[in-house]
Formats: C-alpha cells, structure tokens, sequence
C-alpha cells in the first residue's frame, strides 16, 4: 500500500490489518543498480544483455543491451549524481555508438556466436536509457522533448526487497526554431539523423481525419479496459500490456488491426477476423480486423478484450 503526505510518497505493508512502514533502502554505488538492472534486463525492460563497461574510443557504455522487437542497441547508463548533464553525454554515446557500428556489431556477434552484419541492426532505433534513485527537474525537462532517443527511469529499493521502477514520461513536443539546445553540434546533428523517434502522429498522417478520430475513439476504449500503454513502433502502433494485444496499421480509409490471439483462440462469432498466421504481416498475432468505421468498434472491442486476458 502507498500514501502520499506533504508530497512524500510512504510505503506500507499490511500484516494482519496493521500497516508496518516499509523503509527505503538506498543504493550506496552506481555499480550496485548496474547489477540488479544486468541480472534482471530481461524481466525488468524486456531486453539482451550484451556487454557490461564496454569500452571504446573515450567513452566506456556501462551496459551494452539489445531490444529484440526493434532490432537494435540500447545503451545503458546509470546515475548516482545529480548535477550531470544526461543530453551531452546521451549524444555523445549515440553519436559514438553509430560512429562505430561495427565494432557493436562485432561485439554482438561474438556474444551470441552468430554472424551479423550491419543491415541486420534497425540502426534508426538506437536508444539510450538513464536509471537513476533520482533525476533533477532540470534533467526530467531537458531530455523531455519528443525527437530525443532518450529514456529515463527512476530506481528505488526497499526494506523488504521491494525494487520499485518507473519510467520518467512527460515528453514535450515542440517545432523546430525551439531547439532545446545548440542545433549545430556535428554530432547532434549526425544522431537525429539516423535515429528516428516514431510517434502516434507519424503513423495516424497516412490517413483521413475520419479515420483519424476514430482511431482516437478506439485507443480511448482500450485503454479503459485496463493497464496498458500505447508504444508506436517503427511499422505499427502497439497497444501492450506484458506482450503487445494489438497492433495498428494505418491506412487512408481504414486501420488494420492485428489481433495477438494463436489461431482457434478467439470468438469470433460473425467471422469479420481474416486468419493471417500464414501471411506476411506487420502486426503480432494470427487475425486481422479491418476497422473502417465507428459501427464495428464494439464488435472488435470484444475481440481485443479477449486477448486482453491472454496478454494482460
């Protein structure tokens, strides 16, 4: 159980209906979140461990991981200070990660005994995440802005070994006379070349306005079904709970959404699913729904939920 008094968040634990508080038990080095965060990177961000303190030209990455889903590297760094600016050092690995692709290519490789090469990684899904007890306002603002590849993550732990993660999200949009900082710095300039931060908008532009607000109606019905987050990707949307539920592919005239249900499991009683498992598809899972118009959301609303409880 949690409370909030003054603005301080207090943590509790209930035994036999008598709260106990639960007290934080804070990291003393970065080299000890480094640790629980490498053994856990899988459970914890759904991601490969590849190398720990991998260094190269100046700069040594405390942890080397790769996303799966993306095809591509994610650096991790972690923080005990709070006076460091996250925006240089984040483009400053970026720009060196993408400098020297195949030495990450080369490290990848070995790690997993398999060859790879360079069209194998998505290159423009390259990200960079900050795990810190803590982040300043000043770090939280400026790395906030939408075209930023940056993530950030607050880490807490307690008494009774309660580990507590939460994502830092308040991205800000903004256009483009309003860069955050120095617009002409070569390797800022290189990095947002190649990195791509896709968004809703990106994908909702490829179609009509009708379309577009029915889209708005339908990712407001879904996220009142229960825990669960919107993540464009670089083909679709993704509406995920622990595994995606359903992706959307935009088109001018309708949306395409794939459903993550194996063939036979769902109930589908009028037959407006197409079983795709066999065709080349960008969405998870082996049905397929067209969506052209607000009369069917209640229908494809009862298939998502069902595999809501399947992927929740």
């Amino acid at each position: 159980m949690e409370s909030r008094i003054g603005g301080k968040e207090m943590l509790f634990k209930d035994e036999n209906s008598n709260l106990v508080t639960v007290k934080e038990k804070p990291f003393k080095l970065e080299k000890d979140i480094q640790s629980v965060v490498e053994k856990n990177l899988r459970s914890i961000f759904e991601l490969e461990f590849v190398e720990s303190e991998f260094s190269i030209d100046n700069y040594r990455f405390d942890t080397v991981a790769f996303n799966k889903d993306f095809n591509s590297f994610v650096i991790i760094e972690y923080k005990r200070g709070k006076n460091e600016s996250l925006v240089d050092q984040g483009y400053a690995y970026l720009y060196t990660l993408l400098n020297r692709k195949a030495d990450f290519v080369l490290l990848f490789s070995e790690k997993f005994n398999k060859s790879y090469s360079l069209k194998d990684i998505d290159w423009s899904q390259t990200r960079i995440m900050f795990v810190s007890p803590k982040f300043t306002d000043y770090q939280k603002n400026a790395t906030s802005f939408t075209n930023m590849a940056f993530k950030l993550y607050e880490i807490q732990r307690y008494s009774n070994d309660i580990l507590v993660i939460n994502e830092i999200n308040n991205k800000k949009s903004f256009k483009a006379n309003q860069e955050p900082f120095d617009s002409q710095d070569s390797s800022k300039k290189k990095v947002d070349r190649e990195i791509i931060i896709y968004t809703e908008e990106i994908h909702t532009m490829k179609s009509t306005e009708p379309i577009i607000q029915l889209y708005e109606e339908l990712k407001s019905r879904i996220l009142d079904v229960g825990d669960i987050k919107v993540e464009p990707k670089k083909l679709y949307i993704a509406f995920k709970g622990k595994t995606n539920i359903c992706d959307l592919v935009f088109y001018k005239k309708n949306i395409k959404v794939y459903l993550n249900l194996k063939e036979g499991k769902i109930k589908d009683p009028e037959n407006l699913t197409e079983m795709v498992a066999n065709v080349g598809t960008w969405g998870n899972g082996d049905y397929r729904f067209t969506l052209n118009n607000e009369d069917s959301l209640d229908y494809l609303m009862m298939l998502i939920i069902q595999s809501y409880r399947v992927n929740q």
